[in-house]
């Protein structure tokens, strides 16, 4: 990428740092969360959810340790190339399982 040869419009500098970083598609995370229902599957989707996209690293909260180790074991390669194929403009190219229970304290605010 070439460098500005002169002064830029903050909204087109604002414009190209949201594109740079992928900022745009954290606005649309119900498409996100939809997507990983779908792709998941009703079982397993019941059992996880959805909770961020960090360059392009798709967060999942599993409420058990054994449906985590199957997910992360089994079916992440798998998940991973469904959202490549079918939602290539999300463009998630990891994901990573988190057991609900790890982040309960992180969700109330607690140290303990």
């Amino acid at each position: 990428m070439e460098a500005p040869r002169g002064p830029q419009s903050l909204a087109k500098a604002i414009s190209e740092v949201i594109a740079l970083r992928g900022l745009a598609h954290e606005g649309s995370f119900a498409r996100v969360a939809a997507a990983w229902r779908e792709i998941a599957g009703e079982a397993i989707a019941s059992g996880t959810r959805a909770t961020a996209v960090n360059r392009g690293v798709l967060q999942v909260l599993v409420n058990s340790a054994p449906l985590l180790s199957e997910l992360a074991s089994f079916h992440k390669a798998a998940f991973v190339k469904a959202f490549k194929e079918r939602y290539a403009d999300l463009k998630i190219r990891d994901i990573k399982f988190k057991l609900r229970g790890e982040m309960k304290g992180a969700e109330s605010g607690s140290t303990t």
